[in-house]
């Protein structure tokens, strides 16, 4: 059973940072493309950031140049670095993971369970 836990998000104020981070847990074969999703109410969950385990990178538009995704391999661990925040920011993150497990011939998406990040005054 694979299973990711994110921690990190919370309350800060416009122009403030926050990171977070997000960790697999369980027995798997290997973990490709690592990612940061966020959803708003009432709006499709939207792609932040990716990383491939050869350490390329895609942010979206509205983020780049403010966020950096990282990722530690040996701890099966992937981070989100937000610098700059702005009230459209404010939004539920998921952490994903394109995770073989070792019964499976291809890797599959596993999801955090999210954590809220609101940027206010």
């Amino acid at each position: 059973q694979v299973q990711l836990v994110e921690s990190g998000g919370g309350l800060v104020q416009p122009g403030g940072s926050l990171r977070l981070s997000c960790a697999a847990s369980g027995s798997f074969f290997s973990i490709s493309a690592m990612g940061w999703y966020r959803q708003t109410p009432g709006k499709q969950r939207e792609l932040v950031a990716i990383i491939t385990n050869s350490g390329g990178t895609n942010y979206a538009d509205s983020v780049k140049g403010r966020f950096t995704i990282s990722r530690d391999n040996a701890k099966n661990a992937v981070y989100l670095q937000m610098n700059s925040l702005k009230p459209e920011d404010t939004a539920v993150y998921y952490c994903n993971m394109r995770v073989r497990t070792w019964s499976a011939l291809v890797g599959n998406d596993y999801w955090g369970q999210g954590t809220h990040v609101t940027v206010s005054s």
